[in-house]
């Protein structure tokens, strides 16, 4: 898995037609690559706002307390495994619209190999800073959306116009599922659930 990582980033469209060539299954994706890589962005996190903190301009350092940080990190881990499964739910529900018919463990195998930016950008969080967040935030969402588009017409064994339709297709059902979850952050927060502070 660690190999195809890495080759996501040197060589994508090489590394794409080795992983389409591998069938794997849904427990071995997800025991694999997903458990391991979704863990890096809550764990960065929870250090990065327990023990440092962050802060804008020269105010103070701000801080979650343990408990607050430990519970919000949880549930990001439980929201980020359930979003690549829904991810290739999605993938698998729209394939048949472009002539494709994956199995589901190909699609949740492609939503997870597509992630892999967004999980490592996760490291960031161990310092906190909102300009650096934004700013390797963006730098990941750029190179998710750049294997995306390479990647689904070789996976999906499409022809490209089609592969870049259908890439746009499930960018707009990433992009839903996000502003969806967000919502749900905000509600659960407005309940008394939000964040606790130092």
């Amino acid at each position: 898995m660690i190999t195809h990582v890495a080759g996501l980033f040197t060589h994508p469209e090489q590394e794409w037609k080795e992983i389409s060539d591998t069938e794997e299954s849904i427990s071995h994706v997800y025991f694999a690559h997903i458990l391991f890589l979704a863990l890096v962005p809550p764990v960065s996190a929870y250090i990065g706002t327990t023990r440092i903190g962050w802060a804008v301009g020269k105010a103070a350092p701000v801080m979650l307390e343990e408990s607050s940080a430990l519970t919000m990190a949880i549930l990001t881990y439980i929201a980020m495994l359930a979003g690549v499964a829904v991810m290739g739910l999605f993938i698998k529900w729209m394939s048949q619209t472009y002539d494709a018919s994956p199995t589901l463990a190909r699609c949740i195998v492609f939503a997870s190999y597509t992630a892999t930016p967004l999980f490592i950008a996760g490291l960031c969080m161990l310092y906190p800073t909102p300009m650096i967040i934004m700013l390797v935030g963006l730098c990941a969402v750029a190179y998710t959306a750049y294997l995306l588009y390479s990647g689904i017409a070789i996976f999906m064994d499409i022809p490209e116009q089609k592969g870049f339709v259908f890439a746009s297709s499930i960018l707009t059902s990433g992009l839903v599922l996000l502003v969806a979850l967000m919502a749900t952050t905000v509600l659960i927060w407005g309940l008394g659930f939000g964040p606790a502070y130092l």
